[in-house]
């Protein structure tokens, strides 16, 4: 059985993870699976947007530990760079990618889901980065994404400590957007991809590379970068036709050109 599973309904993909029996643990198997299938997900034209989201009851339980045992200074730095090549990946990813969190998420699970533009969790869901147990670092990505989204005060207490964030907790801290009953999560996923994907294709990538460039830099650099952005946009039909069905007083029909 594939490790990951990919499904299309209307123009939205649902990317699942599935070894459930050893809770959605990542594999370099999967790692490189993942990669592979964003890269051709990006490409399809029509397609709006993707969810993530695991098989069974975990989202992620992180890296299979089992892979990290015996390690050398060189073979850790490749696992690192590869967990992090992944999810600088699904960052830039032209497409939305919503993280359906439908329980654990921990240590390389909770980078993946840090790396979605949007998250959302099931009651019950849990964050959490405690490779300081292990003797270890986040390694994904997780010591700068998590600290530039709920402070760094916060995620160092959790990184430095282990603790596990509780679903209702990630939604007071901005973390995910919602907490939904399980039974509703992978609905209110889908929901919220089919209103992003009736609007403007090319808008929706537009916003998503002045957020994911702009924060990395100056105020100055990143106001620039968005008029830069805001520009480009208006060679395109969709804008021509977003306008004009405003003034027209009819729904839009966008295209991505």
């Amino acid at each position: 059985m594939p490790a990951i599973l990919f499904e299309q309904q209307e123009q939205v993909a649902i990317v699942r993870l599935n070894r459930p029996e050893k809770r959605n643990a990542l594999s370099r198997e999967m790692i490189e699976s993942l990669a592979e299938m964003f890269v051709s997900v990006e490409k399809h034209p029509d397609l709006r947007a993707i969810i993530l989201t695991g098989a069974g009851d975990a989202f992620c339980a992180g890296t299979d530990i089992g892979e990290l045992t015996g390690l050398d200074n060189d073979q850790a730095r490749e696992v690192s760079e590869r967990g992090q090549s992944l999810c600088d990946q699904i960052e830039n990813c032209g497409l939305p990618v919503i993280a359906a969190v439908n329980g654990i998420a921990a240590g390389g699970g909770c980078e993946l889901a840090l790396a979605c533009h949007l998250r959302i969790a099931a009651t019950g869901a849990q964050f959490s980065l405690p490779e300081t147990k292990l003797g270890a670092i986040p390694a994904y990505g997780g010591t700068q994404r998590l600290a530039r989204e709920i402070g760094e005060g916060r995620a160092v207490e959790m990184m430095l400590t282990g603790k596990t964030m509780q679903a209702e907790e990630a939604l007071e801290l901005g973390l995910v957007t919602s907490v939904v009953p399980a039974g509703d999560l992978l609905g209110a996923a889908q929901a919220l991809a089919l209103q992003i994907a009736r609007l403007a294709p090319l808008a929706i990538r537009a916003c998503l590379e002045a957020v994911n460039r702009g924060t990395q830099l100056p105020l100055a650099e990143g106001l620039k970068l968005e008029a830069k952005l805001f520009a480009s946009l208006f060679a395109s039909e969709d804008v021509r036709e977003g306008t004009s069905a405003f003034l027209e007083k009819r729904a839009p029909v966008f295209k991505g050109k």
